[in-house]
């Protein structure tokens, strides 16, 4: 009777929330990283209004209160060079159903900062960032004392669903791997060619429950090095991939998991299709990340995969 209560009053606060509630946090640099560039969208009681960041156009509201208690948590890990608004349609759906959700910029593999993205330490410090994210948003973040710390996913995309891969308690094996490099001169190439791996034990994260990711940089080329992946998984795939991601990898992926996934394949569907639909400024001054080919519609797909997501998040986080 308690648990049901509960739930009846959960819906009737996310019913009340008309908005998400956005604002911009600075989580301290500590033993384990830099300071990390965070954004945070919460459930909130206010009508939604255009919020321009950016060439980004957000829907909700600045510096917001926070509506409801017991509140699940999402956190984001963006691609290769993104930033923490790559996915901020799906964080703002999240936050009007009553989640809290949290992304960063990673130090190093950010569109302002691309100092490690061509070393392998970069894969190294991304799972340790996601720890340090959900150890700021229970412990000294604002809305701390209204999240339950039992109720953790994760959604991430390309470089980020690697990330959230390694939480899941997957051991990376960058030798092995079907990745292609794009460049033999670049650090990370001469890394692998070497065998100069990390001589470091990588970051799990027990606290996370369910996984979200999209076509995720496939790091993992055998069932040994997912064995210990427990929780369930959503992984998406698109159709003709690019950025390091083959289409052969994702299904491979889904083969190589100890337990199925919710998989979905999109046809028609290239690598950065899974990014927010783009403005039109986006369109015309990074076409190779906005534009769409094969008559593909993102703005139109967005509305299905946001909802899918949701949905796999209620069911497997609330």
């Amino acid at each position: 009777m308690k648990t049901f209560i509960s739930a009846v009053l959960f819906c009737l606060t996310t019913a009340i929330a008309h908005a998400a509630g956005i604002k911009f946090v600075q989580i301290p640099a500590d033993a384990n990283g830099p300071a990390l560039r965070a954004m945070v969208w919460t459930p909130c009681a206010e009508p939604s209004q255009d919020i321009p960041v950016g060439p980004y156009m957000l829907k909700g509201r600045r510096d917001c209160a926070t509506v409801g208690t017991g509140l699940p948590l999402v956190v984001i890990s963006h691609g290769h060079g993104g930033s923490f608004l790559g996915h901020h349609d799906l964080a703002e759906e999240l936050a009007d159903a009553g989640f809290v959700v949290a992304a960063i910029n990673h130090p190093g593999d950010t569109f302002t900062d691309m100092s490690h993205a061509a070393d392998l330490s970069e894969f190294v410090e991304r799972p340790m960032d996601i720890k340090r994210l959900i150890d700021y948003m229970l412990g000294a973040s604002s809305d701390a004392g209204r999240i339950d710390p039992q109720r953790i996913g994760f959604f991430g995309f390309s470089r980020g669903g690697y990330t959230g891969l390694v939480l899941a308690g997957g051991d990376p094996d960058f030798v092995h791997a079907n990745v292609p490099c794009p460049d033999p001169q670049l650090r990370i190439c001469e890394q692998i060619r070497r065998h100069e791996m990390p001589q470091i034990s990588f970051t799990h994260d027990a606290r996370i429950k369910a996984y979200v990711v999209a076509d995720p940089l496939n790091e993992f080329p055998d069932k040994g090095s997912l064995k210990n992946v427990k929780a369930p998984i959503q992984l998406w795939a698109s159709q003709f991939g690019g950025d390091g991601v083959l289409p052969e990898t994702s299904p491979a992926l889904a083969d190589a998991l100890p337990h199925k996934p919710d998989y979905h394949l999109v046809h028609d569907a290239a690598h950065f299709a899974f990014l927010a639909p783009c403005s039109v400024t986006m369109k015309h001054d990074v076409p190779d990340i906005c534009v769409d080919g094969n008559g593909f519609d993102r703005v139109a797909f967005h509305q299905q995969f946001d909802l899918t997501v949701r949905d796999f998040f209620e069911a497997n986080v609330r």
